[in-house]
């Protein structure tokens, strides 16, 4: 579920800015693959997750703007983020797990039942999905050069439109 929110916002930021929605999208959507066998808790920058997971890449012949926008989002890899491309996926990361959090909370589990200031007030709560880095939501904004509250409605308003896939479609009644 993760993958595909991420790559929700990120295709939506590529829309949105004339880039290449396929590559784009294949970065957000493969960011994350090598996390669950190398989580890198250690964050060391040249063993486990992202750094794995560039090399199997680099094996079976993925693009280096590609990998380079994954390595790019974790921190403590090394790699500055320079593109576009790099800034957005690190700014679509740990917003678009926000969201997807937010939302699970909801009565209907529902993206359509968000909105901006429930969001807002769930960032001030550090007790609400603790494993969401704060700082990295508001410097993804910051990086991109969006306003915070910009950034929330625009992932919002992508997640919404792939709802169905992430099983957080339901819409409230009014």
């Amino acid at each position: 579920m993760h993958a595909l929110a991420v790559e929700a916002c990120v295709r939506a930021y590529a829309r949105r800015l004339g880039e290449d929605e396929e590559l784009w999208g294949l970065a957000a959507l493969l960011h994350d693959f090598d996390y669950e066998q190398w989580p890198n808790n250690e964050h060391h920058p040249t063993q486990e997750h992202p750094f794995q997971g560039s090399l199997i890449l680099r094996e079976h012949g993925y693009p280096e703007v590609l990998i380079r926008a994954i390595l790019s989002h974790a921190d403590y890899s090394g790699v500055s983020r320079q593109s576009p491309l790099e800034r957005t996926l690190f700014a679509c990361d740990e917003l678009a797990g926000f969201l997807t959090a937010c939302a699970l909370i909801k009565p209907g589990k529902s993206i359509f039942e968000v909105e901006l200031d429930s969001v807002k007030r769930k960032l001030k709560d550090k007790a609400f999905a603790r494993g969401v880095n704060r700082s990295d939501i508001q410097r993804g904004a910051a990086e991109l050069g969006v306003p915070l509250d910009e950034h929330i409605l625009f992932c919002l308003n992508s997640l919404r439109q792939i709802a169905d896939s992430l099983g957080l479609g339901l819409k409230p009644s009014n």
